[in-house]
């Protein structure tokens, strides 16, 4: 089968062989890493009456982390939402460890939510035909969302659009996509780089370590927020082709020469081997072992907020 999407090194999905080693005989042999299937995560109440209203221009970029790969970002007037899974599980098997940091029903009216990959743990169709808002993604994704009654928009890579005043860039990853059995890398899978007024605001979607980053961050300078997975990386054998761990995770951070590093894609949903609750402790340590400042980096619980803008 012909794939109509590779990465930018030319490699595609993991071959069977390999998942159904993961998957199956690791698994029945033992030699998976065992840990428990929940965590306790922090988790705080947002502050719904301050979520109503976004930023106004040169007010900064408002980021709200609803749990895994979920964010509502605010800035210039407008709310997006990147990658919106808010229901009680995924693919019914997969529940949460921590419930949304924004429920839907209390969400402020959305203008775009920002999709970067098909894979059910970010494009999740209740979710995002509950919230009702134009949708923006990768090219091939319009078998997933004609008929819905959502509008999409599709780009390729280094291609962009506006959202109001907002432009939205869609950028690499290094990872792969399938919803069904016969649609590996049918669909383009990415990033998102969010640029208002007075910020410019990075979302990697699903991504292993890759050369890319130090692309993203020469034509996207001075990034003010970097929001990077660090998590569901155990065992590193296999899952280190599509997802980092938080020790990769900070160095995309230094290639990518943003500002500020903001944690996601951990301690929601149990998708691999790793403790639940520790992602964040690596990151610690690696930060502390580079020696670099605390305040340019970021574990918020699930429903905290942070405001960055330009310096």
């Amino acid at each position: 089968m012909t794939m109509r999407f590779k990465n930018l090194d030319g490699s595609g999905p993991q071959p069977f062989t390999r998942v159904f080693k993961w998957a199956v005989t690791d698994k029945l042999t033992g030699k998976r890493r065992d840990s428990p299937a929940r965590a306790v995560v922090p988790h705080v109440e947002p502050d719904l009456a301050l979520l109503a209203t976004p930023p106004a221009p040169g007010e900064g970029a408002r980021l709200t982390w609803l749990g895994h790969a979920s964010w509502l970002v605010q800035l210039d007037g407008v709310s997006l939402l990147i990658d919106p899974v808010l229901r009680d599980a995924i693919n019914v098997v997969i529940r949460r460890n921590v419930p949304p940091g924004v429920p839907v029903e209390k969400l402020p009216r959305i203008d775009a939510s920002l999709v970067t990959h098909n894979h059910y743990d970010h494009l999740d169709l209740p979710t995002l035909k509950q919230v009702g808002a134009r949708i923006v993604t990768g090219l091939g994704h319009a078998p997933v969302f004609q008929g819905q009654g959502l509008p999409f928009h599709e780009l390729d890579w280094w291609e962009s659009t506006q959202v109001g005043p907002v432009r939205v860039h869609y950028v690499p990853s290094q990872h792969w996509s399938r919803r069904g059995l016969n649609d590996a890398n049918e669909m383009l899978w990415g990033g998102f780089v969010v640029e208002g007024s007075s910020a410019r605001v990075y979302h990697s979607g699903d991504t292993a370590y890759f050369q890319g980053f130090k692309e993203i961050g020469a034509r996207f300078p001075k990034l003010d927020a970097a929001l990077l997975p660090i998590g569901a990386y155990d065992p590193a054998w296999f899952m280190r082709l599509q997802h980092m761990n938080p020790e990769e995770a900070v160095q995309a951070f230094e290639d990518l020469g943003a500002l500020a590093f903001f944690a996601m894609h951990w301690g929601t949903f149990k998708l691999t081997d790793e403790p639940l609750d520790e992602p964040p402790a690596r990151l610690d340590a690696e930060w502390l072992r580079r020696g670099w400042p605390r305040d340019r980096v970021h574990v918020l619980p699930v429903g905290g907020t942070h405001t960055v803008r330009h310096g």
